[in-house]
């Protein structure tokens, strides 16, 4: 159990997921690192259908990624997704799976 602004929570306080690395690679996927020390690949080809992601169609815009405080971002922050969908959807690698 624990206590935030007075109000008891069940279970134990996971820590927040950020991303500590990321590196675009061909296909529209993300190399990602976490705080966890986890790295995993994302694919980003569902997304592109949406319209938050449509910018991202162009590969220089989504070769442009970049992080800001444990977010992953594209032009200037105006796209961004959150690392939980990117930690929970990502399949986990190992360095040498993509070296």
């Amino acid at each position: 159990m624990y206590i935030i602004d007075g109000i008891a929570y069940a279970g134990e306080k996971s820590p927040a997921i950020r991303v500590s690395g990321v590196r675009p690679l061909k296909d529209y996927k993300l190399w990602v690192r976490f705080n966890t020390g986890e790295a995993k690949i994302f694919d980003f080809k569902p997304l592109l259908g949406t319209h938050a992601f449509a910018p991202l169609k162009n590969v220089a815009v989504f070769n442009s990624v970049y992080i800001d405080y444990g977010v992953t971002v594209w032009n200037n922050g105006d796209i961004d997704i959150a690392p939980e969908n990117l930690y929970n959807d990502g399949v986990i690698v190992t360095e040498a799976e993509i070296a």
